[in-house]
């Protein structure tokens, strides 16, 4: 396994200046050389009007003027997302692309092939002149610097700061902000940021916008009602970009919403405000075979597949640093998946290899809203160390194996690495082996549309008339004592 690092060891502010981007610094080294697949190029390039055709030619019950409204839908909260979706289908032949989770600071441009080679930024340009840019414009340079938030992945962060420093034509500062050294280079002022290059001198200097990349309980240190324009802010991960047991009660409500429009946000059966105390008998009620999720964890943590009495004991064993879980049916092979209420799906899983082997793959879209609404960034997927087998019984590989397909990799407290072996970039030789067509990555985008809607409403509903964070509204829909210990609602106000 070759595993790429980021650790806050040595990490320090850095100028990114103009024209220093590097495609070699900023993407995996299998990007660098592939060529986009014809038919991940052609998805990029549809208009939204005729991905609206061809999935309601597919859904004929979906309205297309709905749908429209969806796509030009004006976030103001969650501008940008990357949503995980599982390619599942039934005995009867019927496939879906169902959500995951939806993550508010997602990564995927150093994974995604440039449409052309004479392009060297890729999707970092896409996100930053389509959806960033737009929203750094209305506020003037002379309120202060920008700069580039971030806790893992150095790679694409990186890439994030050389492409925002060109765009701008400025320096963009590359600020570390893991929990134990984020006091050294930033602070709030009445809620506004700062940051400092040298943590030995009292200098510091204004942010007027900042791009976030950090994705491990950023609610303990920057607050809810930052003043400063992040992108996204804090409460996009309270409000489901971060908080999986918010985000199934934001998809049931917009659920509701969109139903008479014959649109749905698509999730496995999720149980929700779950105690670890209850979790055997919900596992019971979904046949034996679920999936446990602590739901402020991300990157692959947190994540407990049950499939046997044995599964189950090793859960309940553990102490955890929460009180809430959520638990979901569980989609694996046909012969041990969860029967929910909507039957029983199962992985579609990639073509056989030669060894006759399947593997499960996720597949991620990134998407980001644009003058013309949202529009897709970049995408690609990710598959499980370990070949899906119809039993269980018998093989050394755990059911975690064959289903988790996160890359990233815990090497420590604030230590993170990824394994790249694993990726399924969208080119002419990896792509062919999904088993995913254009209706596939079609439904995989309108189901991350829906996803990213419910998200952004649910947030802003959220705020008061002030635009300030409703703490007791939160509370009574998220009651876990240790998580509101954590967030920080306000910083340093005078």
């Amino acid at each position: 396994m070759n595993v790429l690092q980021t650790t806050s060891e040595s990490a320090q502010v850095q100028a990114i200046a103009p024209r220093s981007f590097d495609a070699e610094n900023h993407f995996y080294s299998k990007v660098l050389n592939a060529q986009i697949h014809p038919l991940a190029a052609f998805f990029l390039n549809l208009t939204p009007e005729r991905i609206i055709s061809r999935y309601c030619h597919l859904h004929p019950l979906a309205d297309p003027h709905a749908l429209q409204e969806l796509i030009a839908y004006k976030p103001r909260v969650l501008h940008w997302g990357g949503v995980d979706l599982l390619h599942c289908t039934t005995a009867g032949g019927k496939r879906e692309m169902v959500v995951v989770e939806t993550n508010s600071s997602p990564s995927g441009h150093k994974s995604m092939p440039t449409p052309s080679d004479f392009d060297e930024q890729g999707s970092y340009r896409l996100l930053v002149e389509r959806t960033f840019g737009p929203l750094i414009s209305k506020i003037k340079p002379s309120k202060g610097v920008c700069a580039v938030l971030y806790d893992k992945n150095l790679m694409e962060v990186s890439g994030y700061a050389a492409t925002l420093a060109d765009y701008l034509g400025e320096e963009v500062f590359l600020v570390p902000s893991f929990e134990s050294t984020f006091s050294k280079y930033a602070k709030f002022e009445n809620n506004y940021l700062f940051i400092r290059q040298d943590p030995t001198q009292d200098e510091w200097m204004p942010v007027r916008a900042g791009l976030r990349y950090v994705t491990q309980r950023p609610w303990n240190r920057i607050p809810v009602n930052c003043r400063t324009l992040l992108f996204n802010p804090i409460l996009a991960c309270l409000a489901g970009g971060r908080n999986k047991l918010i985000a199934a009660k934001a998809y049931d409500l917009f659920n509701a919403e969109i139903a008479p429009a014959g649109l749905e946000v698509r999730i496995p059966e999720t149980l929700r405000d779950v105690s670890q105390a209850e979790v055997p008998y919900l596992v019971k009620s979904l046949g034996g075979h679920a999936v446990v999720k602590v739901p402020y964890s991300n990157a692959g943590q947190g994540v407990f597949t049950i499939t046997s009495d044995r599964d189950l004991e090793q859960f309940m064993e553990q102490e955890f640093p929460y009180d809430n879980f959520i638990v979901q049916s569980l989609i694996g092979n046909y012969q041990w998946s969860s029967e929910g209420t909507r039957g029983r799906f199962y992985q579609v899983g990639t073509i056989p290899s030669k060894k006759n082997r399947i593997f499960v793959a996720d597949l991620r879209m990134m998407i980001g809203s644009s003058p013309e609404g949202y529009r897709p960034v970049a995408f690609y997927a990710r598959k499980a160390k370990e070949p899906l087998v119809d039993s269980l019984e018998g093989t050394s590989a755990t059911s975690s194996e064959m289903l988790v397909t996160n890359l990233s990799v815990k090497l420590g407290d604030e230590a993170w690495g990824t394994d790249p072996g694993r990726l399924l970039i969208f080119d002419r030789r990896d792509f062919n082996t999904l088993g995913m067509g254009l209706d596939a990555l079609i439904d995989g985008y309108i189901q991350s549309i829906l996803a990213i809607n419910a998200i952004d409403r649910f947030a802003v509903s959220l705020l008061n008339s002030k635009g300030r964070f409703r703490l007791k509204l939160f509370r009574s829909l998220n009651n876990d004592a240790r998580l509101l210990d954590e967030i920080l609602v306000d910083g340093n106000l005078s």
